[in-house]
Formats: C-alpha cells, sequence, structure tokens
C-alpha cells in the first residue's frame, strides 16, 4: 500500500512543482517534498522540474546530490551516494521484464538493485539498469549503459554495455 500512495505523491510533487524556475533553492524544495516519503535524504538534495520519480519508497539519497532534466527513475531499491551527478536523460530502473507463454507483457518483475557510490558522475544519456553497482570516485560516460557490480573506485566506465576503462586520480 505504501508503494502505490508514494507514486501517486510523486506524481503530485512532479505536478505540482514541475512550472517552478530550476533555481537551486527551488530544486532543493522538490528534493525535500521528495524525500518525505524515501527511506533515507540527506542534505542539499536538489531535484531538476522534469525528472519523473516513479517509486519514492526503497530509495535512500547522500548529501549533495543532483538529478539532471529528464532523467526517469523506475525503482524500489537504490541507493545513491554522496556528491553524486546526475546528468540529462538518464534512466535507472531497478526491475526487469520477464517472459511468460512466450510475451514479455504479463511476466512478474525481476527486480534488483541499484549503488551508486559517493563522488560519482553520470553522464548524459546513460542507462542504469539491475543489479548495478558504481564504484566510490567513478564516471560514467556519456550514452552508457551500466548493467553489472564494478569495485574498481576512481575509474571511467564507458560503452554499452559499460566497461572499465581507465583510473584516474
Amino acid at each position: 500500500m505504501r508503494s502505490k500512495i508514494s507514486i501517486l505523491y510523486s506524481w503530485f510533487v512532479r505536478s505540482f512543482t514541475y512550472f517552478l524556475p530550476n533555481l537551486p533553492p527551488l530544486m532543493r524544495f522538490r528534493g525535500f517534498l521528495y524525500s518525505l516519503f524515501m527511506d533515507s535524504v540527506g542534505k542539499d538534495f536538489q531535484v531538476h522540474s522534469s525528472v519523473l520519480i516513479v517509486n519514492l519508497s526503497g530509495i535512500s539519497i547522500g548529501n549533495n546530490v543532483y538529478i539532471g532534466p529528464n532523467t526517469v527513475i523506475i525503482s524500489d531499491n537504490m541507493y545513491i551516494g554522496n556528491e553524486v551527478l546526475i546528468g540529462p536523460n538518464c534512466v535507472l530502473v531497478s526491475q526487469n521484464h520477464t517472459k511468460i507463454n512466450q510475451s514479455f507483457r504479463f511476466g512478474p518483475s525481476d527486480k534488483g538493485c541499484i549503488v551508486i557510490e559517493e563522488n560519482c558522475w553520470i553522464s548524459s544519456h546513460c542507462t542504469i539498469s539491475k543489479d548495478s553497482k558504481l564504484p566510490k570516485g567513478s564516471v560514467l560516460g556519456a550514452n552508457s549503459f551500466l548493467n553489472k557490480k564494478f569495485e574498481v573506485a576512481n575509474a571511467f566506465y564507458c560503452g554499452v554495455p559499460a566497461v572499465y576503462k581507465s583510473k584516474y586520480e
């Protein structure tokens, strides 16, 4: 029941604040409204007006997190660490379709978890799927698809699917 109320509340917040300008104090206000149904949220959570968050329950967010324009989050199990920057037009989905009777339409959801550790930057047009992990201090290059757990911190990952490219300091 909480999940259904969370979905309705998320729609309400987006509809109510969509026309507010994207100035930092107003994006913080939008983040505050979203945080009321999230598991935990740190300070300075900024959300652009065109972000679509489908389900707020099960999401934990650290301090100083920014979610850029046109990002879509469909999740009920996600952790985003401190000082994470999510660029425009990203998709974060912690569930996948399954097949039943040769059709993906009516199969049950295969749910997983997304972990984005602190100090990460997710460039524009990235997709992150279930059971993925972006390690501390890493960058996910533009137009990349993250679909597994990586462990090397302070690294650059890119591609479809994303692969380790280099370590930087």
